[in-house]
């Protein structure tokens, strides 16, 4: 029998509001707070997966 490499890729996705005063502000903050591990996504953020053929 012959061997694949599958790869799986799941994708997570959360919405943060955070009060700031621009759009870059929100996005720093809200990389900061990821970056500190004060975001965390986890399963119940799952929105979907990816399967397929890998070539490595």
């Amino acid at each position: 029998m012959k061997k694949y490499n599958v790869q799986i890729t799941e994708y997570l996705q959360r919405i943060v509001t955070v009060e700031a005063e621009s759009e870059e502000d929100a996005i720093a903050i809200v990389e900061s707070e990821y970056d500190l591990a004060h975001i965390v996504l986890d399963y119940s953020d799952f929105t979907g997966k990816d399967i397929e053929i890998c070539d490595k």
